[in-house]
């Protein structure tokens, strides 16, 4: 006799509230002005490496490259790096969570780009002249983009009053709201 066959008690999923990457900020938010101010100087940095490069008129993906500010440069590493600071430029002029967004991401692949070319490095295929000084450049520039970008956003401790830490706890952030409503004397709503 088969009989009743019980089942497990279905248990509730905790819904949390997920936080994207494009929440808004409001405009002067000082979070966004670090971002802003961190896109703009690494933009600096590889638009003036770019241009300085590209004064020397070096073959576009000549292996031996040419030394620029200390670094090993061709043409496509100084158009590359024209690209990548007139983006940062860009991330500069929106602000807010886009630039925030864009440091990570840039960060994220010059640090890749670093382990990348760090393989190439004593090969016939180096394509973007790199040298050790360039890698660790990579790793430098990387390390910096992805601190513009985290600021404020990545941390176990944040502030209760950060945008971040609201988002990720609604149900806390409403009662604080309310709780101080309540000292300030303001309507509750």
């Amino acid at each position: 006799m088969a009989g009743h066959v019980q089942h497990a008690p279905r248990l509730r999923r905790r819904t949390r509230a997920r936080i994207t990457f494009d929440e808004h900020l409001p405009v002067d938010h000082s979070l966004s002005r670090f971002y802003r101010i961190g896109a703009g100087l690494m933009g600096v940095v590889l638009v003036t490496f770019g241009i300085l490069g590209l004064f020397d008129r070096i073959g576009f993906f000549d292996t031996q490259g040419d030394t620029v500010a200390g670094l090993s440069t061709n043409g496509a590493l100084s158009v590359l790096s024209i690209c990548v600071g007139v983006l940062l430029f860009a991330g500069m002029v929106v602000g807010g969570n886009f630039a925030s967004t864009l440091n990570m991401v840039l960060g994220v692949l010059f640090i890749a780009s670093g382990f990348v070319n760090l393989a190439l490095l004593d090969r016939s295929f180096n394509p973007l002249a790199f040298r050790m000084q360039n890698v660790i450049f990579s790793f430098v520039v990387g390390l910096m983009l992805m601190f513009f970008g985290m600021y404020g956003r990545v941390s176990a401790g944040l502030p209760h009053d950060n945008p971040y830490w609201r988002a990720r706890h609604p149900e806390e952030a409403e009662r604080e709201q309310r709780a101080r409503r309540r000292r300030e004397g303001l309507p509750q709503g």
